[in-house]
C-alpha cells in the first residue's frame, strides 16, 4: 500500500522537468532520487518526463544507468545534449503544460543560461529553479536579477534554499502561530537572546573551489541562517499567501544590523587542494546582529557557522530572561528557559523548564519537554527538502523560495562589515572560544534528544 506525504498536493498537470547539468553531484545525489520517491508517491503525473541536459553525450540508457532507479520511473528518464533543441525534443514527448527548468550549474553561467532558454523558446509554460549562490554580493545579485528580469518575471523564477523545506525549519511559523501559548512571549520583553548554529565536522573537501571563493559568511549566513533567522523573528503574516510571508521577511532583513564579527580558519585550511596561497578565506565565523524594531529591541541575535568542527548540527536556540525574583531560588539561580529548534541531523523542538527531582527533599533540576520527529512521524515518510522544493516549484508554490528583493537585502547588510582584526586558528575537530564571553546557549546539551 502506498501513503502520500502528510499535507503534500500533488502536482497533478503533465509535467516536463529538465534539470540543467545533470551530470553533477546535485542530480545524482539529491534531485533524481526526490523525483523518484515524488513519483512512487504519486504525487507528481506518471505522465510526466525528467530530462537530463549536460554537455556529455549520453544515450538515455546510458544516462539511466548513472542513478539507481528501476521500474515505471527509469522509463520517465531522458538525457539531450545541450539546451538546442530542447523544446523540439520535449515536444517529441507529448504535449505538457508546465516545465521547470532546474540549473545544476555553476553560479557564473545563471545569466547565460536563462537567456539560451528563452531564445530556444519557453516562455509562460516554464518555472525556472536556481540554486544557491544567487550572487556574491549586492552588486552581482542585482545585476543577476535584472539579467534574468529581461527575459522572465519574478513569478516564473524560484530561488531555491534548501534549508527552508527542512521540516524543523518549516515547523517554526506553525510552532509560534498555531500555539497561542508562545505568541505572547516571543518578544524582547523575555527572550534574553537568539542564538544559531550551523557546525560541520568536515572541512572543504571537493568544495574547495567553490568555497574559498566565498567562506563561510558567504555561504551559510547570507542565506541560510538569515533566512531561517526572519521565521524565528518576523511578525505574524495577515495569510500564509507567500507574497505576505515574504513581506515580513523582508521587514526582519530591513531592520537587522550586525554589530560584531570573528573570522578563523581551520589548520591545515590553506593546503587544501583548490585552495589560493594568500586565501584570507573564513571557515569559521561568529557574529553579533541586533534587530532594530519594537518586537525585538534589546535581544541579540548571535550566529556562529564553521567547517571542521567537534560536531556536526544546526539548530536554533531562544533563552529566556531569568526570573528577577523566584520562590525556587537556589543560591546560584534557575537556569533560564531555553527552546531550541534542532534543525538536524536529528529534527525536533525542544523546551528546556525546571523541574523537581523525586525524592524528600526539594531538589530543582533541568527538565526537557521534546517532540522529535523521528518519535511522532516514525514510518510516516518525511520529505526529503529537495522533495518539498521540486513539487512546490511544479505548484507554482513561491513559500519556500526566496525572493529577488530578499536576495539582496541579506547582501547588502553583508556590505561594510565590521572590520575584523587578524584570522582566528583553530584545530580541526574543535571549536573556536567565542569573542563574545560565556553568553551561548550549550546546546551540547541537547545532542542525545532527538
Amino acid at each position: 500500500m502506498k501513503f502520500k506525504m502528510a499535507g503534500m498536493i500533488p502536482a497533478k498537470e503533465k509535467s516536463a522537468i529538465v534539470i540543467l547539468g545533470a551530470s553533477g553531484d546535485l542530480a545524482r545525489r539529491k534531485l533524481i532520487p526526490a523525483l523518484s520517491v515524488l513519483r512512487e508517491q504519486e504525487l507528481i503525473s506518471k505522465d510526466s518526463i525528467i530530462i537530463g541536459e549536460g554537455r556529455s553525450d549520453f544515450t538515455d540508457e546510458s544516462f539511466r544507468d548513472r542513478f539507481e532507479i528501476c521500474g515505471d520511473f527509469r522509463e520517465q528518464l531522458f538525457y539531450h545534449q545541450g539546451i538546442d533543441g530542447m523544446k523540439e525534443f520535449i515536444k517529441t514527448k507529448g504535449d505538457f503544460k508546465k516545465i521547470i527548468a532546474f540549473l545544476s550549474l555553476p553560479p557564473s553561467s545563471y545569466s547565460s543560461t536563462v537567456e539560451k532558454l528563452y531564445n530556444e523558446g519557453f516562455r509562460e509554460e516554464v518555472n525556472i529553479v536556481i540554486e544557491k549562490p544567487f550572487g556574491r554580493d549586492y552588486k552581482s545579485a542585482h545585476e543577476l536579477n535584472e539579467s534574468i528580469h529581461r527575459f522572465y518575471p519574478e513569478s516564473q523564477i524560484f530561488r531555491s534554499d534548501h534549508y527552508l523545506a527542512k521540516e524543523a525549519v518549516q515547523n517554526i511559523l506553525i510552532f509560534r502561530f498555531a500555539n497561542s501559548i508562545f505568541e505572547a512571549s516571543w518578544n524582547s520583553t523575555y527572550i534574553e537572546s537568539i542564538q544559531i548554529n550551523a557546525f560541520e565536522t568536515i572541512g572543504v573537501e571537493e568544495r574547495a573551489g567553490y568555497f574559498d571563493q566565498a567562506g563561510s559568511i558567504r555561504d551559510m549566513v547570507q542565506n541560510h541562517l538569515l533566512q531561517m533567522l526572519c521565521l524565528t523573528t518576523m511578525d505574524p503574516p495577515v495569510s500564509l499567501d507567500p507574497e505576505d510571508i515574504k513581506s515580513q521577511k523582508i521587514n526582519i532583513l530591513k531592520a537587522i544590523e550586525i554589530e560584531e564579527i570573528s573570522r578563523g580558519r581551520y589548520d591545515g585550511y590553506l593546503d587544501e587542494k583548490g585552495v589560493a596561497e594568500d586565501s584570507d578565506t573564513e571557515t569559521w565565523a561568529e557574529l553579533k546582529l541586533k534587530i532594530n524594531n519594537h518586537r525585538w529591541a534589546g535581544t541579540p541575535v548571535y550566529i556562529r557557522t564553521g567547517k571542521a568542527l567537534d560536531r556536526k548540527g544546526t539548530e536554533i536556540g531562544l533563552r529566556f530572561r531569568k526570573r528577577p525574583h523566584a520562590l525556587y531560588n537556589p543560591p546560584a539561580g534557575t537556569a533560564p528557559n531555553e527552546i531550541i529548534f534542532k534543525v538536524q541531523p536529528s529534527e525536533g523542538i525542544i523546551l528546556q523548564l525546571t523541574g523537581k527531582n523525586p525524592g524528600m527533599e526539594l531538589q530543582l533540576a533541568r527538565t526537557d519537554m521534546a517532540f522529535c520527529y523521528n518519535d511522532s512521524f516514525a514510518g510516516n515518510n518525511i520529505p526529503e527538502a529537495y522533495q518539498k522544493l521540486l513539487l512546490d516549484a511544479l505548484r507554482g508554490d513561491h513559500t519556500l523560495f526566496v525572493s529577488a528583493a530578499e536576495t539582496e537585502l541579506a547582501w547588502k547588510k553583508l556590505q561594510g562589515l565590521p572590520k575584523t582584526v587578524g584570522m582566528i586558528e583553530y584545530e580541526k575537530g574543535t571549536v573556536p572560544d567565542s569573542v563574545f564571553g560565556d553568553i551561548w546557549i550549550n546546546f551540547e546539551n541537547y545532542v542525545g534528544i532527538c
